[in-house]
């Protein structure tokens, strides 16, 4: 069931989603060769003290960190670790949520540590930007929830690239994840009309080679199954006053 947010609990959201915004900038800029994964998750734990708020990530299902830590084929749910350290030139993905008073945000972001990618990973990642953009667009009252899947794959596909079927976004409000699903994938037109108090976490994640994922044993990290490269990116999104709000800007 679908659960409409009031004007008070998307206020949360938006407070909860803008320190997400914010986290993410930093983490982003303080990434260096050389640091561990592991490095980023104590920096994203020590800002979530900071802000006086609680980690939407660490303990969910059990998984054991506050931020989501993929590396190159790495689609999503990267584990940090002290082991892995990150190198000039991978493509870093980072995904974090914080608690606000009982209300989630979410949002991802991915980039290259590098002073001149390669073309083709700058692609993948303006490709994968534009296409979360092309799907909030579709966020309007009276269109339906697979009108931001069909969005995300027409702008993929028609740029060379897969989206992935096997992960969707969500809705989110005082749970992580609540309905509709939001596939990256489907025909235009079906699923739930898209009404006012609507709360949702857009989320395309895009391979550079096919869709096909696997997982790896530590239960939580997702490959592409021909270690192509992957991107994601995300912002927890909102119907206000008949217009969609992003939750997640910094």
């Amino acid at each position: 069931m679908i659960e409409l947010k009031s004007k008070s609990e998307i206020e949360k959201i938006r407070v909860s989603g803008h320190i997400v915004a914010e986290i993410l900038q930093v983490l982003k800029k303080e990434t260096r060769a050389g640091m561990t994964t592991w490095d980023l998750d104590s920096l994203a734990d020590d800002m979530i003290r900071t802000n006086k708020v609680a980690p939407a990530f660490k303990g969910y299902r059990g998984f054991p960190a506050c931020l989501c830590v993929s590396l190159n084929d790495e689609v999503v749910h990267g584990i940090p670790s002290k082991k892995r350290k990150i190198n000039k030139g991978d493509l870093v993905s980072l995904d974090f949520g914080v608690i606000y008073e009982g209300y989630y945000g979410d949002a991802a972001l991915s980039f290259v540590l590098a002073d001149s990618p390669k073309p083709e990973i700058k692609k993948i990642l303006q490709v994968t930007e534009d296409a979360l953009y092309k799907g909030i667009e579709q966020v309007k009252i009276g269109n339906h929830i697979s009108d931001i899947s069909h969005a995300v794959q027409a702008h993929v596909e028609k740029s060379g690239f897969s989206v992935v079927k096997d992960f969707v976004g969500h809705g989110i409000g005082r749970n992580l994840h609540e309905d509709p699903q939001i596939p990256n994938f489907g025909p235009p037109g079906e699923g739930a009309l898209i009404e006012e108090g609507m709360v949702l976490a857009i989320e395309p994640m895009v391979n550079m080679g096919s869709g096909k994922v696997e997982i790896l044993s530590d239960g939580w990290t997702v490959v592409t199954k021909d270690k192509s490269l992957s991107a994601h990116f995300e912002h927890t999104v909102a119907i206000v006053d008949g217009k969609v709000e992003i939750l997640t800007y910094a």
